[in-house]
């Protein structure tokens, strides 16, 4: 059995990209201090600004942006895998992306993945969400061939998707991450189902790193940054919504055994959807 440890940082980032980067790199050297050789973050790492002028106001290009900076500086002083979970970025046409970044231990960028599915909801509390306002979606779901796994890239409301998930699985993911800034509301009564769920169906270890608690701009966020294992069993969890750094020790040979104990993905099967319709007794294709 041949076994890496991987972190998740739990995050509560303000709207000081320069403070946050600060609390990210001692939250990276924290887990590294622990043997951790992949640190993931959560979404928006950089900045969490509500107001959508002032968040344009602090972007920089990927090239300039802090985060990014700090990741690859901190991913090659250290000798680790630093996957930043999201921050937003400046598209050269004036677009935004909510983009993650994973670098090597080398401090060279291995791949970015932006987040193709949008939040846009009204809650049942009143809140009211609209990223596609904001940010452009991504096009292209990301896979990355690290030592100790094939992992896929996704964030947040993504994991609401799970095709996404199931072709990264279909596409050879050991494991799969969904860093997040989850509504205290929707976190609560979601977040755990969801991500045992892309486990359990997939036959992979899930990583997500959380942002937790009030945030400088008015939102709260649910936390409880999750690793869970192929067999949707809960690894190691921050069971609160405080910053922290949680760690697990994983076998990648494990999602091997789950798929081979429930080899749902060796017998899915192409079909149909269709109608019928109660009055005429017709069938059709929906």
């Amino acid at each position: 059995m041949t076994t890496t440890r991987v972190a998740a940082l739990q995050m509560r980032s303000g709207t000081d990209p320069m403070r946050n980067v600060a609390d990210f790199e001692a939250l990276v050297r924290d887990a590294a201090g622990q043997g951790a050789t992949y640190v993931q973050s959560p979404e928006m790492t950089g900045a969490l600004v509500r107001d959508r002028a002032s968040l344009k106001a602090l972007l920089k290009p990927e090239a300039d942006d802090p985060v990014a900076l700090a990741a690859a500086r901190l991913a090659g002083e250290l000798g680790i895998f630093v996957h930043v979970g999201s921050t937003a970025i400046a598209r050269p046409d004036g677009k935004v992306a909510n983009r993650g970044f994973i670098f090597g231990p080398d401090g060279a960028k291995i791949a970015t993945y932006d987040k193709i599915h949008m939040f846009d909801v009204d809650l049942d509390n009143g809140e009211s969400w609209r990223e596609s306002a904001t940010y452009e979606p991504g096009t292209a779901a990301m896979l990355v061939d690290l030592p100790f796994a094939r992992l896929g890239m996704a964030v947040c409301y993504d994991v609401r998707f799970p095709q996404l998930f199931r072709a990264q699985a279909m596409a050879g993911a050991q494991a799969l991450t969904m860093p997040a800034a989850f509504t205290r509301q929707t976190g609560a009564a979601h977040w755990h189902v969801l991500q045992r769920a892309r486990a359990i169906e997939n036959g992979a270890f899930v990583i997500s790193a959380a942002q937790g608690g009030v945030h400088e701009d008015g939102r709260e966020t649910y936390g409880h940054s999750l690793i869970v294992d192929p067999w949707g069993r809960i690894l190691a969890e921050a069971d609160h919504d405080e910053p922290a750094v949680v760690i697990a020790d994983i076998d990648p040979s494990a999602s091997a055994q789950a798929r081979g104990k429930v080899p749902n993905l060796k017998n899915a099967r192409d079909f149909e959807v269709k109608v019928a319709d109660a009055e005429t007794g017709h069938r059709k294709a929906s």
